[in-house]
C-alpha cells in the first residue's frame, strides 16, 4: 500500500471559479521524501491543505477527485483522526503557534493526549536540542523570527509524533532560515525517513532540495513533471526551459548532502 496517493485532484475556491490545482495524479511510497516545487501561486499550499484534509473539511470552494493516505479516503475521516495519519506544518508558522512560551507550544500535543509528565519533557527536551533552539525555550513565539517560528512549528509538529502521524507534510518550512538551519532540518527529515515517515516538502529553491528522493514540479495548478531528483536535476534542457517557474539558474549546490 501506498503511503499517499493523489487520484484526478482538482480543487476551486468557489464554484466556477478558476480551478487553483487541476487533475493532479500522483503517488508517494512509504519511507519516501518527495519535494514539491513551483513559482508562488502554483497551487502548492493548496495542495497540502488538500493531503492534509484541511480541504475539504474546513474549507468551501468545490473539490474533485480523492486523496488516500495509508489506503484511507481523507473526505470520509474527521480531522482528529486525519492528525493520527498526516503531520502539517503551515507555510505562515503564525496560524499554529500560539502558545505563551516555545516549551509550553513543544508540550502542548503530549500533554493533550495525558502523556506522563516525565514523558513529555523528555520529547520537548529531545526536540528542541534536535533542533538546535535550546535558546528559544522560554521565548515567546510570537516575538520570533520567521525562520525561528518555524523551526519551533516544525518542533510541535514533531512532538504530534506521540500519536504517530506516518505522513509529514511541511509547506515551505525552511524558507526563511539560513545555511545552519536548513542543514538541520535536512538532517532531522533525512533521520525521520529512517524511522518509518513519508515526507512531503514544499520549497520553491533548488538549492535546498537535493536530497529529496523525487520532484513533483507545478505550474499553474498542474503537475508538469515527477521524476528522480537526480534525474531531473541532471536534465538541462528540462531546467533551462522551465526558468519561470523555479526562477533560478538550474545549477545544484550538493552540500545539503
Amino acid at each position: 500500500m501506498k503511503a499517499v496517493v493523489v487520484q484526478g485532484l482538482s480543487y476551486r475556491y468557489r464554484p466556477g471559479g478558476p480551478a487553483v490545482i487541476n487533475n493532479i495524479n500522483f503517488q508517494v511510497a512509504r519511507q519516501e521524501i518527495v519535494a514539491v516545487m513551483g513559482l508562488s501561486g502554483c497551487g502548492k499550499s493548496t495542495l497540502c491543505f488538500c493531503l492534509s484534509g484541511i480541504i475539504p473539511h474546513c474549507w468551501g470552494g468545490v473539490m474533485e477527485g480523492n486523496v488516500l493516505v495509508n489506503g484511507k479516503n481523507t473526505r470520509e475521516l474527521k480531522l482528529a483522526r486525519l492528525a493520527l495519519e498526516v503531520g502539517l506544518v503551515f507555510q505562515n508558522p503564525d496560524t499554529q503557534l500560539f502558545s505563551p512560551t516555545v516549551e509550553a507550544e513543544i508540550a502542548f500535543a503530549p500533554e493533550n493526549i495525558c502523556l506522563p509528565p516525565e514523558s513529555i519533557r523528555e520529547r520537548v527536551d529531545y526536540l528542541i536540542d534536535l533542533l538546535g533552539i535550546e535558546a528559544l525555550r522560554e521565548a515567546n513565539p510570537y516575538y520570533l523570527s520567521g525562520g525561528e517560528k518555524h523551526l519551533v512549528a516544525l518542533a510541535a509538529v514533531l512532538a504530534l509524533l506521540a500519536l504517530d502521524p506516518s505522513v509529514l507534510v511541511l509547506d515551505e518550512v525552511m524558507s526563511q532560515l539560513d545555511y545552519a538551519g536548513k542543514k538541520r532540518v535536512v538532517l532531522t527529515l533525512k533521520k525521520l525517513r529512517e524511522q518509518g515517515k513519508t515526507i512531503i516538502v514544499v520549497e520553491h529553491d533548488l538549492d535546498t532540495i537535493a536530497f529529496a528522493d523525487r520532484l513533483l514540479v507545478m505550474n499553474n495548478g498542474e503537475s508538469l513533471r515527477l521524476d528522480r531528483t537526480e534525474t531531473l536535476l541532471a536534465d538541462r534542457e528540462f531546467l533551462s526551459a522551465g526558468r519561470q517557474w523555479y526562477g533560478r539558474k538550474g545549477e545544484m549546490e550538493t552540500r545539503l548532502n
